[in-house]
């Protein structure tokens, strides 16, 4: 079962019912009749056709920086109300894209604010960015997170034998459009890579927007290095050397760097958007002495912080992003080793 939280009896089927979306339970929907699964997907993408908007407050590139997800006037979670699933009978998926390719501020979906904003990472107090390793600028590739996952810090994965890193699952969406921060894409799953940072599970789902013009071809992760050539080595060799112009050692990867394929990808976010459930019911805890999560959001209904008056996000004021040192636009040449 995909989906879960809220399950009502229609035509004989169970259904979920996420951040306002109805979705199927799989192990049902095998035994539906097709009329009535094109008139629950229907449903789907018509209640997807309402856009989300972002809402900026202050510049980027700054501490006061903070980008909130509208939708319809109210403020809502891209951390739990935005529904992960589209369509779940092809596995089209939301994602939420924090930072666009080619940029270099650290954005991030911040878990512990309440509606979880987009912010900018800090480090030694100042705002982070990634750091350019020649040939790169930047992310190469629009970054982000699938919503309603989590890879939970108390699980052990057994195939990294590491535990989960507390964020929702990342995403690299390889097509062409260059993203915005707070943008939702529909994305095709194509892969999976399993980062081991800092002794941490850190996967990184790899997907492309499903409007792209090379979509169609795109259905594996075979497929990637055949029609994108050395995409999935420049990914490798990127998430190895990022962090050392920060005077941090190389990351490793499980698997010796191998790209997992679609279906492996999709047992993963599965058992990641799992985890979110039992997180946003309230059956793990959402503060420990580790982390402190803020599960606060406007649409579900199971959550003991369904919220949908909460008055403490500032007006939107949307300003010039802020200057920064030029030395954030120098190359390190690092060089290249076989991974």
């Amino acid at each position: 079962m995909y989906a879960c939280c809220v399950f009502q009896e229609c035509v004989g089927m169970r259904e979920t019912d996420i951040g306002g979306t109805r979705l199927m339970s799989t192990a049902v929907a095998r035994n539906a009749s097709n009329t009535c699964i094109h008139s629950l997907f229907t449903t789907i993408r018509r209640s997807m056709s309402a856009g989300y908007r972002p809402r900026q407050i202050g510049p980027l590139n700054t501490l006061e920086h903070r980008v909130y997800l509208d939708r319809d006037g109210t403020v809502v979670s891209p951390f739990h109300d935005v529904p992960l699933f589209v369509d779940q009978q092809n596995y089209t998926l939301n994602m939420v894209v924090e930072i666009p390719r080619w940029t270099n501020a650290k954005l991030e979906i911040s878990k512990e604010e309440p509606l979880n904003p987009i912010k900018q990472d800090t480090k030694k107090g100042r705002p982070r960015f990634v750091r350019n390793v020649f040939p790169y600028k930047g992310y190469i590739w629009n970054y982000g997170a699938f919503p309603q996952t989590w890879e939970d810090p108390n699980k052990t994965e057994s195939d990294t034998n590491a535990k989960g890193d507390c964020n929702p699952l990342d995403v690299i969406e390889i097509g062409e459009e260059v993203g915005h921060t707070g943008q939702i894409k529909q994305v095709k799953v194509l892969g999976i890579i399993a980062l081991i940072d800092e002794g941490e599970t850190d996967w990184k789902a790899v997907v492309i927007d499903v409007r792209d013009p090379d979509a169609g071809k795109l259905n594996d992760i075979d497929d990637v290095e055949k029609f994108f050539p050395g995409l999935l080595r420049a990914t490798n060799e990127w998430f190895r050397l990022y962090k050392l112009p920060e005077g941090k050692s190389e990351n490793v990867f499980a698997f010796s760097g191998e790209a997992k394929n679609r279906n492996y990808a999709i047992n993963v976010i599965n058992e990641c958007h799992e985890a979110w459930c039992r997180l946003i019911k309230g059956e793990t805890a959402a503060k420990t002495e580790t982390y402190n999560i803020s599960i606060k959001n406007s649409t579900i209904q199971s959550s003991s912080q369904l919220d949908r008056t909460y008055d403490g996000v500032p007006t939107e004021s949307v300003l010039s992003p802020a200057r920064i040192d030029s030395a954030i636009d120098k190359s390190f040449h690092i060089g290249f080793a076989t991974i």
